[in-house]
C-alpha cells in the first residue's frame, strides 16, 4: 500500500507536491486532495502551457525537451518559492510533471517540501495513457518507454519522497485518505 521512504519534509508546512510516472494521477489526486483540505491546486504542467503560449508536445517539437526542461526547472522553483512566501497559499498542493525530478534544482528546491510520490505499475499507466499524444516522451512503444523511464526516475522519486503510495488498485478519494493519514501534519485535517 506505501512504500516507506526518506525523512525528507517530516514536520515540514508549506505546500505538499506530489510526484510520480507519467498516469499515475497526479492531478487527479491533487485536485481531489486540495478540495478535500480546502487549498489551492497548481499543476505546474498546466503553468508551462500558459506561460508558453503552447502545449508541452509542441515545446518539445518545435523547442527541444532541454527547451522544456529549462522551463519546468524555472516554473518549479519559482512557484515553489511563491507559494512559501504567500501564507495564504502555502497549504496548497503542487502537481510536478512526471520528467520532474530529473532536474537536479529542482530535487534540491523539494527537500523542504512534504513530497508524495504517487506509485503506477506499468500495466495500469499504459492503460491509462492508451494512445495519448500529448505525451511526448510516451510516443510509438507505450509500455516500452514507459519501462525506461521508470527504470530511469524510480530512483529519484524515491529520493524526494516523503512517502510513497502505490495507486493502481485505489481510487482518488482513498489516495486521499491514505495520504492524510500518512502524511506528516494533515492528521485529522478535515474540510
Amino acid at each position: 500500500m506505501s512504500d516507506a521512504t526518506g525523512d525528507r519534509g517530516q514536520g515540514a508546512m508549506g505546500p505538499i507536491v506530489l510526484v510520480g510516472a507519467p498516469s499515475s494521477g497526479k492531478s487527479t489526486v491533487g485536485r481531489a486532495l486540495a478540495a478535500r483540505l480546502g487549498v489551492d491546486f497548481v499543476d505546474i504542467d498546466a503553468l508551462i502551457e500558459e506561460r508558453a503560449g503552447k502545449p508541452i508536445a509542441e515545446i518539445f517539437a518545435s523547442d527541444g525537451e532541454p527547451v522544456f526542461r529549462d522551463l519546468e526547472t524555472a516554473t518549479t522553483i519559482r512557484t515553489l518559492g511563491e507559494l512559501s512566501a504567500a501564507p495564504a497559499a502555502s497549504g496548497a498542493i503542487v502537481s510536478l510533471g512526471g520528467g520532474a525530478v530529473t532536474s537536479e534544482p529542482i530535487r534540491t528546491a523539494l527537500a523542504p517540501y512534504r513530497v508524495v510520490w504517487l506509485q503506477v505499475g506499468i500495466a495500469a499507466a499504459a492503460d491509462r495513457i492508451g494512445l495519448n499524444t500529448a505525451r511526448p516522451l510516451l510516443l510509438g512503444n507505450v509500455r516500452g518507454q514507459l519501462i525506461k523511464l521508470m527504470r530511469e526516475r524510480e530512483p529519484l522519486y524515491r529520493e524526494v519522497a516523503t512517502i510513497g503510495l502505490a495507486t493502481d488498485h485505489h481510487e482518488p478519494a482513498e489516495l486521499v485518505k491514505l495520504i492524510i493519514e500518512q502524511l506528516p501534519g494533515l492528521q485529522g485535517s478535515q474540510s
